[in-house]
């Protein structure tokens, strides 16, 4: 039979899974009685951990959250984990994250065995967090929204668009996403009566109403495909044809991760169908392939080629 701190480790390792187990469970579990179980649970009460205890033939124990934070349980992988997290977190687009961030950090490289603190350190000696000037979010809209999308809340907002208008909103929150340095929130807007985007950087005094958020489908596979397409449509895109002098192997090497398509023809050359943001990084990008090409469409992406050309015949003299 393991020693009495061994299998209270144990028992707070199950219980800290999202379940609640039954005292024979347990007693199974940790191969001892019931009676040592339900001993174990006071003990892990007097140290802090909140263990729930329900009656009945379905009860049992679980875990629930307390006043204060007791220490946590964590394996290997997990203990990683969040030391990953909270390297990235320092670098984040949340305002007033980084301190935090790496005051827990330091907290939990303290305590770490040292063959996990190895591996930590050798993470963060060989990554680099690139931070740039983006905007930057306040984490205390952050959680007011998610506290609303998870209660299926409706919330009030100010909202500042692009051009700098400002305007009340009212809206049915569904996801906040992620996309780089930026946050959006996914919502229905409940006086458009349609779907919409929102920057959360842009966002200020969001407030739940406690009225209840009716359940809709988006017109997209998820809220990550549904700001993806908006973040599309903002931006109009360019179709262009070019032919290479090139094999079409070759091209995709000298393409990297280029978008479009490379199509091989029959006479040894390449087509590549492609969309860019602007005329200008098309027609770059094409003169960095370092291969002869012709464009086939469109016309602007030719005058614009010509542009350029003029551009580095003044230069050079």
């Amino acid at each position: 039979m393991m020693d009495t701190s061994a299998r209270l480790l144990n028992l707070l390792s199950l219980l800290q899974t999202p379940r609640e187990w039954s005292g024979t469970e347990l007693a199974d579990r940790l191969e001892v009685s019931t009676r040592t179980v339900r001993r174990d649970v006071d003990r892990l009460r007097e140290l802090g951990y909140p263990v729930e205890a329900t009656m009945g033939s379905v009860g049992g124990y679980r875990l629930v959250a307390g006043k204060a934070l007791p220490p946590l349980l964590l394996d290997d992988e997990e203990a990683v984990a969040i030391a990953v997290g909270l390297r990235a977190a320092a670098g984040n687009a949340v305002d007033g994250i980084e301190d935090a961030s790496l005051r827990a950090l330091t907290k939990l490289e303290q305590v770490l065995p040292s063959r996990l603190r190895y591996r930590v350190g050798a993470l963060g000696s060989a990554v680099v967090t690139l931070t740039g000037g983006g905007p930057r979010v306040d984490p205390t809209v952050l959680t007011v929204i998610a506290g609303a999308i998870a209660n299926h809340e409706r919330v009030r907002f100010r909202y500042r668009a692009a051009d700098g208008a400002q305007s009340q909103r009212h809206a049915e929150p569904q996801r906040l996403v992620a996309a780089g340095r930026r946050w959006y929130l996914v919502a229905w807007d409940l006086e458009r009566d349609d779907w919409r985007m929102f920057r959360v950087d842009r966002l200020t005094d969001p407030a739940p109403t406690g009225g209840r958020a009716t359940a809709r489908e988006l017109p997209a596979a998820d809220a990550a495909a549904f700001v993806s397409g908006k973040l599309r449509a903002l931006h109009e895109t360019v179709p262009a044809v070019v032919t290479v002098d090139a094999d079409a192997e070759v091209l995709r090497s000298r393409l990297g991760q280029a978008p479009g398509q490379v199509e091989a023809l029959p006479d040894g050359r390449a087509r590549w169908r492609v969309e860019g943001d602007r005329l200008d990084w098309l027609a770059v990008r094409l003169l960095m392939l370092g291969l002869p090409f012709t464009v086939e469409e469109p016309p602007a992406l030719i005058e614009r080629l010509r542009e350029l050309a003029r551009r580095a015949n003044q230069a050079t003299g």
